[in-house]
């Protein structure tokens, strides 16, 4: 009788229990599991889903959650520059269709580290002359591929590098770089530029400059010591100055190809600086090898008007310790035969690896 007693009792308690939870038979896996995993007071209904956070993202543009500090509004069309963030360190928005960078711009992202503006249509007139003077962190701008008539105005002297390729510059003031000691990379080249002067000698950190495809008619008139590239291919120079680059002994490349540079406007000692490691000078209107120091690695006389061959301009004399460290040498296109080639020439170039005649 007993245990029919209880068999009756745990029915009614099921039927009793089941008028509650008809919706769920396991009702106390489910209460188990809300103890073990709840954090807050139970309720018996579902309070509304909080809301999400606003994004500070221009709706124009797109902030990767992986990414939070980048802002990439790129090739997106945009005819004005959108809202920056704060947060935003990284800004990207080359390949639009942005004509002016007014001021104010950049005062809410003080923190910009690299701004990237090429391949928009930015006039140097629509450029706000204090646009740059609260980004004291700015280390990279991009603003090639524009239709920038000068350098801005107010650069940060935070700044690393410096990309104003392929605008309508015509001349680089004495103070268009004024105090920009940390510049590391300049570039200038496809330009309209027609002289330099004394503007680049301040940039006391410059290893690489590009001044290639302007209308130069004569190198810098000074440079910095710390140069140790430098490309003026395609201008319009026909000489250089004596021991012009014996001022500076870092300089380690030099391009001065597709000039108009000639024998006559090259004095004697001009490339006989140690220093020198790559030396371009194809593509000129030269009548002889010019002479160069024993350290130089690869010389570029290609396309030249060269008709003789002089062992001298590589080695005064030649020994078992003298000789040329030079691996390449062209002169391909030149007037030179291969038969008037002097008999001492291997001695003197003996680690020579190319030589096109």
């Amino acid at each position: 009788m007993k245990f029919l007693a209880i068999i009756l009792l745990v029915s009614l308690c099921e039927v009793s229990w089941s008028q509650y939870y008809e919706y769920d038979s396991h009702w106390w896996i489910s209460y188990l599991h809300s103890q073990q995993y709840s954090y807050g007071p139970s309720y018996d209904y579902d309070p509304d889903p909080p809301r999400p956070s606003v994004s500070d993202c221009p709706q124009e543009c797109e902030c990767p959650l992986s990414f939070p500090t980048a802002l990439y509004c790129d090739g997106r069309d945009l005819k004005y520059l959108p809202y920056v963030p704060s947060r935003i360190k990284y800004a990207y928005f080359q390949n639009n269709q942005i004509t002016a960078i007014p001021d104010g711009a950049f005062d809410n992202a003080t923190g910009l580290v690299w701004l990237a503006l090429h391949g928009n249509q930015i006039v140097s007139d629509k450029v706000g002359r204090k646009i740059f003077s609260k980004l004291r962190g700015l280390e990279r701008l991009y603003m090639q591929n524009n239709n920038l008539t000068r350098i801005p105005n107010g650069l940060p002297r935070s700044l690393r590098e410096l990309h104003l390729s392929s605008n309508q510059i015509n001349r680089v003031p004495a103070n268009a770089l004024e105090g920009l000691e940390n510049l590391t990379a300049l570039y200038l080249h496809e330009n309209q530029i027609q002289e330099v002067g004394n503007s680049l000698k301040g940039l006391k950190s410059l290893v690489h400059l590009d001044l290639s495809n302007n209308q130069l008619r004569k190198l810098p008139d000074s440079l910095p010591e710390s140069l140790v590239q430098m490309y003026l291919e395609y201008n319009q120079m026909n000489s250089v100055p004596n021991d012009y680059f014996k001022a500076y002994p870092n300089l380690q490349y030099v391009r001065i190809a597709h000039n108009r540079l000639t024998s006559d406007g090259l004095p004697g000692t001009t490339f006989n600086t140690s220093s020198l490691v790559e030396l371009d000078l194809s593509y000129n209107q030269l009548h002889r090898i010019p002479p160069v120091n024993t350290n130089l690695q690869h010389l570029y006389l290609q396309g030249n008007q060269i008709a003789e061959f002089t062992v001298k301009s590589f080695c005064t004399h030649v020994d078992i310790t003298s000789f040329s460290r030079l691996e390449i040498l062209r002169l391909d296109g030149n007037e030179i035969e291969s038969n008037n080639i002097p008999p001492d020439t291997p001695l003197c170039l003996r680690n020579a690896d190319i030589i096109n005649m």
